[in-house]
C-alpha cells in the first residue's frame, strides 16, 4: 500500500484541511500518518478519527522579540531529528504539509530523506512557517491566483482548499427546524469565529430591529458573547459555537456574514453562499484576512466590508445588497476553477509518490 504522513498545526486551520483528505486517501489506498507537535490541539482531532499520530518537540519562529527565542530554536532542531527518525520509520511515499510551525522540521527532514513534499499555502501570501519549507517542497497548493505569481515557477498549483465533506450533507429543512425558523423570510448566518467579533456582534445587535423585519438570524457570536435580552426573541437564534449543526445552519443560509479566514471563505465558495467578508484589521493580525477577501471581492465571490468601516447601517446596507444580487454571486462562485481541490490534491499526491517509487 501506499504511504502518506501529514502535518500541520497550532490552530484548526492547519488540522481540518489534513482531515477533510482523510476519506480521499483511504479510498486511494493510503496507510496515512501524522505528525504534530506532542501536545498540540491537533493530537485529539486526528487521533478521534483513527489516524496514527506521532509527536515531536516544536518551536514557534516569531518575528518580534521574546524571550523564548532563545530557547525555541532549540526545540526546532530536535524535533527536525525526531520527524527524521520517524520518517526513516514509517517510509512514506510522500509527505502533506498544511503549515504550522510543527511542519518546518517535517518538511526539511523529508527533502533530506528524498520524499517528496506538497505544502499547501491558504493565504494570498505565505506565513513564515511554509516561507521556510518551500525550498524544500515539490509542489505548493494554493487558493489564490495572485499567489501563484509569488512562489517559484514550476512549484505552484491552483488548488483551492480541501473541505470536509460532511458540509456538504447540511438539510435546509434541518437548519430551520434546529432554530424554529419559517421558510417565509430569509436567513442570514453571522459567523464571527470562535472567539466572536466585537465589531460584528454589536452591529448586529444594535440593528437588531431593522434586521429581523427582512431576515431571521443565525448567530455564532463567539465564546463567553451570548446577550440574554436576546434569548428568546423571535427570528433569532445566537450561539457560542457549534459543530454538527453547522452543516444545517449552512444548508439553509441565504447570505453569510463572516471572517475572511482562508479556510472559512474557500468553505464559503464550496457552498456557494453569498457572503460579506469582514476581514481582521491589520492592527490584529499580518493583514493576510484583507487579502484575502479582496480577491474574493476581485473575483466576484464576495462584499467587503473593512472593520473600521463596520457600522449597524453599513452592515444592514451590505446584508440587504448581497440579497439582493445574491443570482450574480452564486453565478461567479459556479464559475470558479476551484471545483474539487480534495480530488486535485490527492491526484498529485499520487503523481509524486509514483514518481518517488520510479526512482
Amino acid at each position: 500500500m501506499k504511504r502518506i504522513v501529514l502535518t500541520g498545526g497550532g490552530t484548526a486551520g492547519h488540522v481540518t484541511p489534513n482531515m477533510a483528505l482523510v476519506p480521499k486517501l483511504i479510498d486511494e489506498g493510503y496507510n496515512i500518518y501524522y505528525i504534530g507537535s506532542y501536545e498540540g490541539m491537533e493530537k485529539k482531532l486526528i487521533e478521534d478519527i483513527g489516524v496514527t499520530y506521532y509527536g515531536i518537540s516544536s518551536g514557534k519562529l516569531r518575528r518580534y522579540f521574546d524571550i523564548k527565542n532563545f530557547s525555541d530554536p532549540f526545540r526546532v532542531i530536535k524535533g527536525f531529528f525526531e520527524a527524521k527518525k520517524i520518517l526513516k520509520k514509517l517510509r512514506p511515499d510522500v509527505v502533506f504539509s498544511k503549515g504550522g510551525f510543527v511542519t518546518v522540521p517535517v518538511v526539511i527532514a523529508a527533502k533530506q530523506l528524498h520524499i517528496p513534499v506538497i505544502i499547501h499555502e491558504s493565504d494570498m501570501t505565505p506565513g513564515l512557517a511554509n516561507k521556510l519549507s518551500i525550498p524544500s517542497a515539490s509542489k505548493v497548493c494554493c487558493n489564490f491566483p495572485e499567489t501563484v505569481k509569488l512562489l517559484p515557477e514550476g512549484k505552484a498549483v491552483l488548488t483551492g482548499s480541501p473541505i470536509r465533506e460532511e458540509l456538504f450533507t447540511g438539510k435546509c429543512e434541518e437548519g430551520l427546524r434546529l432554530c424554529g425558523f419559517t421558510e417565509e423570510k430569509p436567513v442570514l448566518l453571522v459567523i464571527g469565529g470562535s472567539l466572536g467579533s466585537v465589531a460584528i456582534n454589536n452591529a448586529i445587535r444594535s440593528n437588531i430591529d431593522a434586521l429581523l423585519e427582512k431576515y431571521q438570524i443565525i448567530h455564532l457570536c463567539g465564546r463567553n458573547n451570548l446577550d440574554e435580552s436576546l434569548e428568546g426573541r423571535e427570528g433569532y437564534k445566537q450561539f457560542e459555537y457549534v459543530k454538527d449543526e453547522l452543516k444545517h445552519y449552512f444548508a439553509c443560509a441565504n447570505v453569510v456574514v463572516s471572517r475572511a479566514g482562508a479556510n472559512a471563505i474557500c468553505e464559503l465558495l464550496a457552498l456557494r453562499k453569498p457572503n460579506i467578508l469582514i476581514p481582521l484589521g491589520l492592527e490584529a493580525s499580518r493583514g493576510d484576512q484583507i487579502l484575502n477577501a479582496e480577491s474574493f471581492e476581485n473575483q466576484g465571490y464576495s462584499y467587503v466590508l473593512q472593520e473600521k468601516d463596520v457600522t449597524s447601517e453599513t452592515l444592514l446596507n451590505a446584508v440587504n445588497s448581497v440579497y439582493e444580487d445574491r443570482d450574480k454571486y452564486i453565478e461567479a462562485m459556479h464559475h470558479s476553477k476551484l471545483a474539487n481541490p480534495i480530488e486535485t490534491i490527492v491526484n498529485l499526491a499520487n503523481q509524486l509518490a509514483s514518481q518517488k517509487k520510479k526512482r
